[in-house]
């Protein structure tokens, strides 16, 4: 495991596309539905030229982004702010061959539950 000050990763052993499909096995095999699919690494190189940079971020990186009901409700009852947090994504990279799987850090209280649920995830798919 790997953390920042805003995100927490993980190794992946395998291929950019083994990952995610891990990582979209495991959030399906949890009940959720995932809403949207970033392409952000693919964008990100479409559009370095357009914005005067040469620079190769990634070799491939996506985010997935879903949401849960129940752990919604339970964050979002006490603070209807919360909603700012709202879709949780899960984010997978390729960086010279090395495949992480991670997400972002939530803050202290209530949305622990859904940085836990975030955790769950990810280790179940970088376990497979």
């Amino acid at each position: 495991m790997q953390e920042t000050d805003h995100a927490i990763t993980y190794a992946f052993e395998g291929e950019f596309d083994d990952a995610t499909f891990a990582v979209e096995t495991a959030i399906v095999g949890k009940g959720l539905v995932i809403d949207y699919v970033s392409r952000t690494g693919a964008m990100l190189e479409r559009t370095k030229g357009d914005v005067g940079s040469d620079v190769k971020i990634y070799d491939a990186a996506d985010i997935f982004l879903f949401c849960s009901a129940q752990i919604s409700r339970e964050v979002m009852e006490p603070d209807p702010m919360n909603i700012a947090f709202c879709p949780y994504g899960i984010f997978v990279t390729d960086t010279d061959g090395e495949v992480r799987v991670g997400y972002r850090k939530y803050p202290d209280g209530d949305m622990q539950k859904v940085q836990a649920l975030l955790d769950e995830i990810v280790q179940d798919a970088v376990s497979d």
